[in-house]
């Protein structure tokens, strides 16, 4: 078994669930005792909220770096940050230690490639789907061609993001206004529905779509446990 160095806490409510699918695809492949070696790094979300929202970025990168340093240290073969946003700073912590990053866009584009689509939406933070960190490796890596919903809808999945999911809230309201945001996408040609964001898929699933949604909190912690079990 190969060790994991987990980046969590943004939010710990996702992370959270990454410890449950990891471990359980471990036991799936081992056996009923099995679980996964890792090591948990979770971070305080709310000084790093603030400075997303500020955009304090470089200060940002040293504290993700520092926790990769830290998940070295204590042995991590890989890294695994347990958020879509903050791959904005993959660079910066692939580079702080020689530990391998599984970035979460790789597997998520993997199979969607191997789905047959090839215009995808998605589903994320501001960060996330306004600016070229995802979006654009989505493109080189894997060809494709990505969607995101139009400004007031952005704007309404971002605030369910941070209003709403991280603190645990699941309203139905929500729900409604996110199959009402899929719904416009698959109009505008979407095939299939990226949840970019680790919480999203506290709120909506395959009921809530016309077309396969993405779910990248499930399919990063497959690719990681695959990993953690020399299979990946």
């Amino acid at each position: 078994m190969r060790r994991l160095g987990l980046i969590g806490g943004m939010s710990w409510e996702s992370t959270a669930h990454y410890y449950r699918l990891i471990n359980g695809h471990v036991r799936a492949a081992r056996g009923p005792a099995a679980s996964a070696d890792l090591l948990l790094h979770s971070l305080d979300f709310a000084p790093i909220a603030q400075a997303q929202r500020e955009g304090r970025w470089d200060e940002l990168a040293a504290t993700l770096a520092g926790s990769a340093r830290l998940l070295a240290g204590g042995g991590a073969e890989a890294l695994v940050l347990c958020t879509n946003t903050m791959h904005r700073l993959a660079d910066a912590i692939a580079a702080a230690t020689p530990v391998p990053l599984l970035h979460i866009a790789d597997p998520t584009g993997a199979a969607i490639v191997a789905a047959g689509h090839a215009r995808v939406a998605l589903l994320g933070t501001a960060f996330t789907m306004e600016q070229d960190f995802y979006t654009g490796r989505l493109r080189a890596r894997h060809g494709l061609e990505v969607i995101v919903p139009e400004a007031e809808d952005r704007a309404l999945v971002h605030r369910v993001i941070y209003e709403e999911l991280v603190a645990g809230i699941v309203a139905p309201a929500s729900r409604e206004a996110y199959r009402a945001v899929i719904a416009r996408l698959v109009d505008r040609g979407a095939q299939s529905i990226i949840l970019g964001c680790t919480e999203i898929m506290l709120l909506v699933d395959h009921s809530d779509s016309a077309v396969p949604l993405f779910d990248t909190t499930a399919l990063h912690a497959r690719a990681a446990a695959d990993f953690a079990l020399g299979t990946g």
